[in-house]
């Protein structure tokens, strides 16, 4: 795990960020109705079928994970959209101060965490014999 973290590139710093922002204000705003839910889901297998289609080709398919994601973001971005909606959310953001700060938290837990495996697995590196 120190591994994978260490290895993420900043893109992958970002698309990680997003989920954290999303776990954080979505566990503040969560609703239970099932429609929702299964609307979100039903969301994500329409348009997630229609992206990994527009980024299959013949020569190369796209790999596992790529595929998990290009169907949870759809997924998290409809159900996001239901919970904030009429909420007087500003853009992404909630209108509470204390909640941004939680969600920026959730953030830069996650990018402290990459930071602090980057500089376990150098550490690592060096007690080896370094490369």
């Amino acid at each position: 795990m120190v591994r994978y973290l260490a290895s993420l590139n900043l893109s992958r710093v970002v698309l990680w960020s997003y989920l954290c922002w999303y776990l954080a204000i979505v566990s503040l705003y969560f609703n239970a109705s099932l429609a929702l839910w299964f609307s979100s889901v039903g969301m994500s297998l329409i348009i997630g079928t229609a992206l990994v289609l527009s980024t299959t080709s013949s020569a190369r398919r796209p790999q596992g994970w790529t595929v998990f994601r290009l169907y949870l973001m759809p997924f998290c971005v409809s159900s996001y959209s239901a919970l904030t909606v009429g909420k007087k959310f500003i853009l992404i953001f909630p209108p509470r101060w204390s909640e941004n700060a939680i969600g920026f938290s959730a953030c830069g837990a996650f990018v402290l965490l990459h930071l602090g495996s980057k500089y376990v697995n150098r550490v690592r590196i060096d007690r080896a014999g370094g490369v």
